[in-house]
């Protein structure tokens, strides 16, 4: 199977980490459904060009998060996730890409004021589309 990853190798961001965020969401969007088998650590870093430590690891950690489930000498599933989970992640996801995005306003000296402007703008510019 196919699974849609980009990879930008001048981010800042790990690879695996890119590989993982990416995953995960496909996982918990259900555009990779459950019971999906994924292609192996070492067809999976073929097709991405990056090395089969780095795969192994998104493994694992997907694995260990319940996202995955790994059959010994069958391979590496997607595993079943319910809506209550499904949720759980979905808001976790989206509260540490929100505190990275504080973060980065309070380096610039940004106050709570002009942060929840830009969070505005950034959402009415978003949903406008």
């Amino acid at each position: 199977m196919w699974i849609p990853i980009q990879l930008n190798e001048n981010s800042a961001e790990p690879l695996y980490h890119q590989i993982e965020v990416q995953l995960r969401s496909l996982i918990l969007s259900g555009q990779v459904e459950e019971g999906t088998l994924l292609p192996s650590i070492r067809e999976f870093a073929n097709d991405l060009k990056c090395s089969v430590i780095t795969v192994r690891r998104v493994y694992q950690d997907l694995e260990s998060e319940g996202l995955l489930r790994t059959k010994q000498g069958t391979g590496t599933f997607v595993a079943k996730v319910g809506s209550d989970e499904r949720d759980r992640h979905r808001r976790t996801a989206v509260v540490e890409a929100m505190e990275a995005a504080v973060d980065v306003g309070m380096q610039v000296q940004c106050t709570k004021d002009d942060l929840k402007s830009i969070f505005q703008e950034v959402l009415d510019a978003k949903y406008k589309g």
